[in-house]
């Protein structure tokens, strides 16, 4: 394989690369396999993307992949939560399957600047919301 087939082969994992922060410092062929080289933010960012490479293939004969870990790095920001209202949904029930409890309500209206503005705003089936960390 070249290397364009190598990088569409291993498309997924670049693209977790790229989205969790990872610097690379190189990307080519070596030895007719596709040498990747960089530094992660830290270890579990690490461990995403050899998961994504065993996931892409386990025996990974075609690929080195040489990552450090540097936690001078920027750090990833948390993945996004996304709840799609449904009939019936009011804030507290989301709040309370959501994040454990009914009352943490005001923090979903916090996380939704731009769709809530307190907790009299009315939801619709079909709105999306985010679903804060807590």
């Amino acid at each position: 394989m070249d290397l364009d087939q190598l990088k569409q082969k291993y498309q997924s994992v670049l693209s977790l690369i790229k989205q969790q922060g990872v610097v690379l410092s190189h990307v080519h062929l070596q030895d007719g396999k596709l040498f990747i080289q960089g530094a992660a933010p830290n270890q579990a960012v690490k461990n995403l993307v050899w998961d994504e490479i065993k996931r892409v293939d386990a025996s990974h004969g075609d690929l080195t992949c040489d990552l450090t870990v540097d936690e001078s790095l920027p750090q990833p920001a948390p993945p996004v939560t996304k709840y799609t209202v449904v009939a019936g949904d009011s804030l507290w029930k989301i709040a309370a399957k959501h994040l454990g409890n009914g009352a943490l309500y005001p923090k979903i209206i916090e996380a939704n600047p731009g769709k809530l503005k307190d907790e009299h705003t009315v939801i619709h089936p079909g709105d999306e919301l985010i679903i804060p960390k807590v």
